[in-house]
Order: C-alpha cells, then sequence, then structure tokens
C-alpha cells in the first residue's frame, strides 16, 4: 500500500494495527498505528488517511506519544472505537517501568481522542494540571489486546505482564492499573519481586490474571451465531505456548478457562471474529497463516 509515512522498523516496533472508521462506508477513513521516529528517539504515533486504488491519501497525524526514547520496546498498540465514538489507543511503557505512573507522559496508557485527533471534554485528567489530556487510564505495562464487551459496550483489554502476570481488566476512565508499583509477574531470569506487591490500595486488581504468563497477544468477544455455546466469552491469543484461551464471564468475574489449539499452530498473533461468525487466527511466523475456526460436525 502507497502513501504511508516512514515508519521506523526496530525491536518491537513497525505496523502495529489497523482500524476502520464506524462510519468507514460513508467516510472512508482508515486509522493505522506505528512506530515512528523524531526527536529524542522512537514512539507510537496514530494517523487516518483515506484508501484510493491502494494508495493511503489525505491523510492526517492524529496522535504522537510524548516523549519518545531511544528504546526498541512495548510500543503497544491496539486500535478500538468505543461505542462513544472516540478512538482508544493502547500504549507500553517502553521499557521504562517508572514512565506508567507519570500522567505527564503518555507511556504506558490508555488514550482517548475524538476520531479527528481532538480531546474529550470529559476526559478524566483534561482539567489537571501537569497531566497530559488525551490519558483514560495509565500503570498499564503494554496492552496487545482491546475490545468491547457485546452487551455492556465496556471496553477491556489484556496486558503482557513481565515473568508472569498477564493481565484481563475492564478499563475505566481515570483508574491506575498499578504498573509497575503491583503486579503478579517477576523479574525476568532471577524472578525477583517486582515493586511493592500484588495490591496496594488506588490501584486495581485485574479482572483475571495468568501465572505463569502465556504471552497474551490480542482479545476477541465472541458474539456469533455459528457457535452460540461461546457468545459472551472471551477469546485470547498467545504467543509463548500458541494457545487461544476461551474465558467464561460472569459479569466482570472469569468463572471458567478453557486453553485451545495447545500449539498446534505456532505462535498466535491475532484473534477475530469475522462477518460470517466464525474465528479467525493470524499466526505469528515468517511464513504465517491465517487459520479459519469452524464447527466440529456432529454425528
Amino acid at each position: 500500500m502507497g502513501g504511508l509515512p516512514p515508519i521506523a522498523v526496530e525491536g518491537q516496533g513497525g505496523l502495529l494495527d489497523v482500524a476502520l472508521d464506524p462510519d468507514f462506508e460513508n467516510n472512508g477513513w482508515i486509522y493505522l498505528s506505528f512506530s515512528a521516529a523524531g526527536k529524542g528517539g522512537t514512539g507510537t504515533e496514530v494517523i487516518r488517511g483515506r484508501l484510493v486504488n491502494m494508495r493511503l491519501e489525505a491523510v492526517q497525524t492524529l496522535f504522537r506519544l510524548t516523549p519518545k526514547s531511544r528504546s526498541g520496546r512495548h510500543f503497544g498498540s491496539r486500535l478500538l472505537f468505543g461505542t462513544d465514538g472516540h478512538l482508544y489507543i493502547s500504549l507500553g511503557d517502553r521499557g521504562d517501568r517508572p514512565r506508567a505512573q507519570d500522567l505527564a507522559d503518555h507511556a504506558g496508557s490508555l488514550i482517548r481522542i475524538h476520531a479527528d485527533g481532538s480531546v474529550p471534554d470529559d476526559n478524566p485528567f483534561v482539567k489537571q494540571s501537569g497531566a497530559l489530556p488525551e490519558i483514560y487510564t495509565y500503570g498499564n505495562r503494554n496492552i496487545q489486546g482491546l475490545d468491547r464487551h457485546p452487551e455492556s459496550g465496556d471496553i477491556w483489554s489484556v496486558e503482557h505482564g513481565p515473568q508472569g502476570g498477564d493481565e484481563l481488566n475492564r478499563m475505566q476512565p481515570g483508574v491506575n492499573y498499578g504498573w509497575p508499583v503491583i503486579t503478579y509477574g517477576k523479574n525476568y531470569v532471577i524472578g525477583t519481586d517486582i515493586g511493592e506487591g500484588t495490591a496496594k490500595p488506588g490501584m486495581a486488581q485485574p479482572v483475571h490474571y495468568w501465572v505463569p504468563s502465556i504471552a497474551i497477544s490480542s482479545l476477541q468477544f465472541y458474539d456469533g451465531a455459528v457457535f452460540p455455546a461461546w457468545r459472551g466469552n472471551a477469546f485470547v491469543s498467545s504467543l509463548k505456548f500458541g494457545q487461544l484461551a476461551r474465558l467464561e464471564l460472569q459479569g466482570e468475574r472469569v468463572v471458567h478457562e478453557e486453553r485451545l489449539i495447545n500449539d498446534a499452530l505456532g505462535r498466535l498473533r491475532e484473534v477475530r471474529q469475522g462477518p460470517d461468525g466464525l474465528l479467525y487466527l493470524l499466526t505469528d511466523a515468517a511464513d504465517g497463516r491465517l487459520v479459519r475456526m469452524n464447527p466440529v460436525p456432529r454425528d
């Protein structure tokens, strides 16, 4: 596809996510997140444009992470439109843990903006001195999955922990999700504790967490008709074990987890529900595959 801006491909950075405008059929806007070079290093940016003859035209920059840094890790970045019509952007801590607790820094947060890049007046930190107004939540390590609950419309996320401590969270405005002060994960290799433990007043607990880490990579709530028993379930893809975790929820509680696939396809980068009600999996490999899950015929 032509018309793309320069993309800084380094470490975990590159072209990150794509989303269509809720009114795409009428306005043609496509949204892209990617890592971009600039003053101070690289950072996540978001643009939108219209696809004309396989070329992106009328490109507009909507968001730039501030400040950029030299790290090649934890860029995020998922894009999701909420039922409110706003665009939500997940940002990793860029491998620099304290940044996730700094409201003057975009890193380690969930961003909420209008589709044109402007800031909603009801964002939680708009009127707080020293805070960046785009921030919707903070204390997030590296959100790799975002989706809306099919009934409530609430936004949920899955987030990479370190060694252990991957999390499922319901995202609420102004909430501090604790990283790196609290976590169920450990430091890599040496296995020592991180921060101040697993809980602290004023910091949210995850709805569900994984120890050991399954290296989460995406989140999809299912609301199709092909798999009626799975309606309302959350599906989480896994890199480390090549698994697809199916979570049954009652309200805001996970009451059952089933692990599917179990490395039969290798690392799983993405799970998505198609318009046909089937589930599609994207594998993470140089020769990656797009795999369709079909129901097993009954005798």
